[in-house]
């Protein structure tokens, strides 16, 4: 079968971010295989939480992350990226506004083993 490349787009971060007037509110912004490619907005602290299945990327596109483990935290600053193995527990933190790239399976919630209704997002936008 041959294909084209008709369905293949530029996504311009800078001007998606300026759609997005909400922290902690991930919005997919493309997806690839089994996952969802999003952008999202932090500031503040998250929660404590673990995704069972799930890895995650994270890469910081502007501010400054502060990921939060049990034994100890790790800082990722623009242009690094972390990403967090299924199982471990984490949390989150963005003491100024930071612009994350965030990268997760497409069946993955936001807040992995924790509903929270400040912070989970069952139904995400695409923009």
């Amino acid at each position: 079968m041959k294909q084209d490349s008709s369905s293949v787009k530029v996504i311009n971060t800078k001007e998606k971010l300026e759609l997005i007037t909400t922290y902690w509110d991930p919005k997919i912004t493309g997806e690839m295989n089994d996952d969802k490619v999003q952008l999202v907005k932090i500031k503040d602290k998250f929660i404590w939480h673990h995704h069972k299945k799930e890895d995650e990327l994270f890469y910081v596109l502007k501010g400054h992350l502060i990921v939060h483990f049990k034994d100890r935290d790790v800082h990722v600053r623009v242009g690094e990226f972390i990403i967090i193995p299924h199982l471990l527990e984490h949390m989150t933190e963005a003491p100024v506004e930071t612009h994350l790239l965030y990268i997760e399976p497409k069946q993955a919630l936001n807040t992995g083993n924790i509903t929270d209704s400040k912070y989970t997002h069952k139904q995400q936008e695409k923009i």
